[in-house]
């Protein structure tokens, strides 16, 4: 008990702190989300109406569907290039502390600098409907993978060295390694990379606000850009809460389901 006391001492201000700016907001949304509050303070309960209408809106439906479009495109391609960079950079014979320095120079770099510069590069592309969404995702692999590889390149670190070389020894190809060796021994670092990376793809903002605002024809409006602009443009601060509530449960379902698969023995 005195231990457990010491701990709980310990941890107490971490705890306050996460639970005045984590908890208490997320209580404030779910409860802004049963009402129809609008600026200047007037509101009444609504209950879930503002989910019903959320439903019901096909604008709504289709930022869902953008993001899970955006999230299908950018995860895996980030992880995929990840991977692959941290394997190079495990087998590198010089300069490895340099070119991981270098990979994190777009992870700290702002977003909203990052996609001017971008929306200048990509140009015509995010005028089009059907090239927008992958254009997009490029700039968040680009933005993510550093730190991705980073983790992964830990990972492949630990990996024991005997293994990799009795496989060589016993004929096992560069893939067989990797995929009976490696992968399983990459598990919890991969599980760690994908659930960072669903999170940060589903709650993309800040490239689409600077290179399209949504468009062409709302073909990147994402859920994050529908609830800035049911708060900010439409001053319909329930409904936003409501979507805000949304976001947060396909993520959770979306990380759970992810856990369940990774975790799963081969």
């Amino acid at each position: 008990m005195r231990r457990a006391f010491t701990t709980l001492v310990f941890l107490l201000p971490v705890l306050v702190l996460f639970g005045v700016f984590r908890f208490v907001p997320m209580a404030g949304m779910l409860g802004l989300s049963l009402t129809d509050y609008r600026l200047g303070g007037d509101w009444r309960f609504t209950g879930t109406a503002n989910y019903a209408d959320l439903f019901q809106d096909a604008v709504f439906l289709n930022s869902l569907a953008t993001t899970l479009g955006y999230v299908a495109l950018c995860v895996p391609l980030t992880v995929a290039v990840a991977l692959g960079t941290a394997l190079l950079l495990n087998a590198a014979r010089w300069g490895r502390r340099l070119f991981r320095a270098a990979l994190l120079a777009p992870y700290v770099t702002s977003l909203v600098l990052a996609g001017v510069v971008w929306r200048w590069i990509f140009g015509p592309l995010l005028d089009s409907p059907a090239f927008v969404l992958p254009a997009l995702a490029v700039v968040g692999v680009w933005k993510g993978f550093g730190y991705a590889t980073v983790i992964l390149l830990a990972g492949v670190q630990t990996v024991p060295a005997d293994c990799v070389d009795a496989a060589r020894v016993d004929g096992a190809s560069a893939w067989q390694r990797l995929r009976h060796i490696r992968l399983p021994l990459l598990r919890p670092a991969l599980l760690f990379v994908v659930a960072v990376e669903t999170i940060g793809a589903f709650q993309v903002f800040d490239t689409v606000y600077v290179m399209t605002n949504g468009g062409p024809m709302r073909a990147s409006y994402t859920l994050a850009y529908a609830i800035y602009d049911y708060g900010f443009t439409h001053l319909t601060y329930g409904r936003a809460a409501a979507a805000g509530v949304v976001l947060w449960a396909v993520i959770l379902l979306v990380s759970l389901v992810q856990h369940r698969a990774l975790e799963r023995k081969p």
